[in-house]
Parts: structure tokens; C-alpha cells; sequence
């Protein structure tokens, strides 16, 4: 019997996917402010929506591991691997991330996320 419920799996992986993708959208939107588009609102208003959306997803996902009694520690990084333990009643998992697949997983989800907001904002008048 796995320690951690497999239910809880994706809330423990988007508390190390979702605070990457508020990094890399910050980070992303201090280089749009200083390219010298025409017309920059647009694309900083759909980062800024997407960096909210994110933000209110970590948000319940923090109260579901709180709830829940589990954390995430993020223990040792190298070239190749990123090293995460799981916490839970007592119970720790470690898991250890390829690099290169954090950050595929990364931009498939800004990928949805972006496409999300498009697509609710496109369905409008």
C-alpha cells in the first residue's frame, strides 16, 4: 500500500510545478516590460490573468496540503536531477524529477493555462 494516497499526487506535484510557473511568468514579464512592442498591454494583461490563475490554483493547493497534513521539501538539485520529499502522517517519499522533464511539464502547463484563458475570454461578445 503506497504511503502517499494517489489522490493527492497531482496537489504535491503542482506545489512544485505551479511556484516554477509563477517564477518563470515574473521573470518573463520584466523582459516584456522593456521590449519595445507597440502595443504591450495586451500580452501583459494575458500574463498578469494567467499569473492569477496560477496564483488562486497554489492557493488551494497549499490548503489541501495543509488539510491534509503534507508538505513538500525540495531537498537537493544537480545537473541532471531535482530531489523532492513528500511528507505525510510521518511518512516521507522521496522522489527524485529529471530537470529537463520539470521543465516540459512546466511548459505544458502554461500551455493550458494560457490556452484556458484564451479560450474564456474568445467565447465572450
Amino acid at each position: 500500500m503506497p504511503l502517499i494516497p494517489a489522490e493527492a499526487m497531482p496537489y504535491l506535484e503542482n506545489y512544485i510545478y505551479l511556484p516554477m510557473l509563477l517564477t518563470i511568468m515574473e521573470r518573463d514579464r520584466q523582459l516584456l516590460e522593456k521590449v519595445p512592442f507597440k502595443l504591450k498591454s495586451p500580452y501583459l494583461n494575458l500574463l498578469d490573468e494567467t499569473m492569477h490563475a496560477v496564483s488562486t490554483d497554489l492557493q488551494m493547493t497549499a490548503m489541501y496540503l495543509h488539510k491534509h497534513k503534507m508538505k513538500v521539501v525540495r531537498r537537493s538539485t544537480d545537473e541532471l536531477f531535482t530531489e523532492y520529499v513528500f511528507l505525510h502522517d510521518g511518512y516521507q517519499d522521496i522522489r527524485r524529477y529529471l530537470n529537463v522533464r520539470l521543465r516540459n511539464r512546466s511548459e505544458e502547463l502554461l500551455n493550458l493555462y494560457l490556452r484556458k484563458l484564451v479560450n474564456r475570454s474568445s467565447s465572450g461578445p
